[in-house]
């Protein structure tokens, strides 16, 4: 019998195990999935519970609700993962496991004490809130639910992060919200970000910048965070700038598993170097990886892993049968912008071609449109709730072409 092994029961690591069940025979392979925590989250909804358009129960459901009876499911955290051994021993029991191929699915996590002043400085939780989890998403909630006005300034605190059009959504629903409240010309909005301006690629920098200056958001950019000074209610770059504020809305460092870095298999960041093309470990033949674990140069966001998902099982497969992985991930990621006021805007693009105007997916009838704002957009973005919960964590198929395509794009 041989061992198929998954660390990671997120996205990835759920739908590679929903995948490889229908794909692999129950005589000859069994398949087992690792993950520390039995509820699944929903990851893109922590964006809408602070301002009160989601519940925070509406995207958390058992992880094992979405895995096949055949996939055996362990719930322990990974002590070391010994992949000249191929093995990995967990902390529960001590359990060891051997595979014969692993995929690792471990995600990737905020580390807001990796910033001086975070967590240490007497803020957190108290004028200081991220919103890439549950528990701060929750707590900022209730804080602007009350809250009467002054200085929000969101800060990235560096690159990558997951899902990098996130910021941007924030920014574009708070301003939403506050005018819903009557509080808009009491709050001063300002967005710090370690890039050179809104987003990373020229042309959707541009529109999307534009977008932030329509509504008097106020951008600043090459901001490298070094500390966050709680006396003085400011965060302060390592070029010695300064940006006050009455309310911070962070998004820390982002890094890999603790366990990627115990096992001295991950990058300075902790994440696992991976062949952008065929998402085979650069370093060891029989493990892939996928998702935000990756140190691939595209988007770590949901609709990425779904894209690489039929390029990783193809290869893996091709793998087993003896035969080299082909090339075929090009870095595919489609991003749908909350922009407020009940619409959206949409960015699709691939490692070499940036986000570029036009209707999406279907030439010239959408419904989508892409760098431009509609409602269509929105009502895509909320519907693709049901379609994760329902279709994409089950193994169903994604309605979208893995392929980037040019076709409906204006050049």
């Amino acid at each position: 019998m041989k061992t198929l092994l998954i660390l990671g029961a997120g996205t990835g690591g759920t739908m590679v195990a929903n995948k490889m069940a229908q794909a692999l025979d129950s005589a000859e392979w069994r398949i087992i999935i690792v993950d520390r925590d039995e509820m699944h989250y929903y990851q893109p909804g922590f964006l809408f519970i602070p301002f009160g358009m989601y519940a925070p129960h509406e995207v958390v459901k058992p992880k094992r609700n979405f895995l096949p009876p055949q996939v055996e499911v362990v719930f322990s955290d990974i002590e070391v993962i010994e992949p000249e051994k191929s093995r990995v021993q967990l902390r529960k029991d001590n359990r060891i496991i051997n595979y014969d191929y692993l995929v690792i699915a471990t995600g990737s996590h905020i580390h807001p004490e990796e910033t001086p002043g975070m967590v240490d400085g007497g803020g957190w939780y108290q004028n200081i809130y991220p919103f890439y989890t549950l528990e701060g998403a929750t707590k900022l909630a209730h804080f602007l639910k009350y809250w009467e006005g002054g200085r929000m300034v969101l800060n990235v605190a560096e690159m990558p992060i997951k899902c990098p059009v996130a910021p941007l959504e924030f920014l574009f629903l708070a301003d939403w919200f506050f005018r819903e409240r009557g509080l808009r010309n009491k709050v001063e909005i300002v967005y710090a970000t370690p890039l050179p301006g809104a987003f990373t690629k020229p042309r959707a920098a541009a529109a999307l910048g534009n977008m932030l200056e329509e509504r008097g958001i106020l951008l600043e950019p090459d901001f490298n965070l070094m500390e966050v000074d709680t006396g003085k209610q400011v965060i302060r770059s390592y070029d010695e700038r300064e940006v006050p504020y009455d309310l911070l809305v962070t998004i820390p460092t982002h890094m890999g598993s603790d366990a990627i870095a115990r096992s001295k298999m991950g990058d300075e960041l902790h994440f696992v170097p991976t062949d952008k093309h065929t998402l085979r470990s650069r370093d060891w033949e029989n493990i892939f990886v996928i998702g935000d674990a990756t140190n691939v140069p595209t988007s770590k966001a949901g609709a990425v892993a779904h894209y690489m998902l039929e390029v990783l099982v193809d290869n893996l497969l091709r793998s087993i049968e003896g035969l080299e992985p082909q090339p075929k991930f090009d870095g595919h990621a489609t991003c749908f912008i909350e922009s407020g006021f009940g619409k959206g805007t949409l960015i699709d693009f691939n490692y070499d071609v940036e986000p570029l105007p036009g209707k999406y997916p279907l030439p010239g009838f959408g419904p989508f449109s892409l760098l431009e704002e509609s409602y269509a957009n929105h009502w895509g973005k909320m519907l693709f709730r049901w379609l994760y919960w329902n279709v994409l964590l089950k193994g169903g198929e994604f309605p979208l072409e893995s392929q980037f395509s040019m076709a409906g794009k204006w050049v």
